[in-house]
Order: structure tokens, then C-alpha cells, then sequence
């Protein structure tokens, strides 16, 4: 796991701001302040493409509808099958209906 190399000070204050967000607009306030677009974006394909992954999408499908390289694909992937579960357990707040991929961390 990665968490220990960016456990800090530092990280632990921009996480607490990001709890401490209270709706969709301040939400992007905050992230445009933050972050570029092309960051943002960057983040929101990532979480696109483990939602199509949940949803059993194949490889090209999920490249061409996010326009992910395979590369981001396959990270997103591993994150799914060696990671933390969050993926899936975020996406399953989200859409509680959908079933989870299988060997997904619960």
C-alpha cells in the first residue's frame, strides 16, 4: 500500500479540508482553487474508468468512452484487485443497485 509514503501534516490538512466540504459547489470551488483542470479531469476519468470496470466494461469500451490510455486502465485495475477497496466501496455509495466486480475488497 501506498499510504505510508504520503501520510503527513500536509496531506492530512488537505483531507480534512476535503471532509470539511459541505456541498457539490463548494466542492468545485475548492478543486478549481486547488487543482488545474487538466488535474481534475485527470481524477474524474480515473474514477470513470473503475466505474466501467465494476460495470464489467471491456478494455476498449471503457478507452473509448473516457478516452483513458490502457495504461490508466490497468493502474485503475490493479487498484481494484491489490488496493484498498475503496474504489468499489465509494462506487457502491453511489450506486448502491450495481453489483461489485468480483474479488473486490469489501
Amino acid at each position: 500500500m501506498q499510504i505510508e509514503k504520503i501520510k503527513g501534516h500536509q496531506t492530512d490538512q488537505l483531507f480534512k479540508s476535503i471532509l470539511q466540504l459541505k456541498d457539490m459547489d463548494e466542492c468545485y470551488r475548492f478543486f478549481d482553487d486547488l487543482c488545474t483542470i487538466s488535474e481534475i479531469q485527470s481524477l474524474a476519468q480515473r474514477f470513470e474508468v473503475a466505474h466501467l470496470l465494476r460495470m464489467k466494461k471491456t478494455y476498449e469500451t471503457i478507452k473509448k468512452e473516457t478516452g483513458a490510455s490502457t495504461a490508466t486502465i490497468s493502474r485503475v485495475r490493479r487498484a481494484f484487485d491489490y488496493g484498498n477497496g475503496t474504489y468499489d466501496e465509494m462506487l457502491g455509495r453511489l450506486y448502491p443497485e450495481e453489483l461489485p466486480i468480483p474479488n473486490s475488497k469489501e
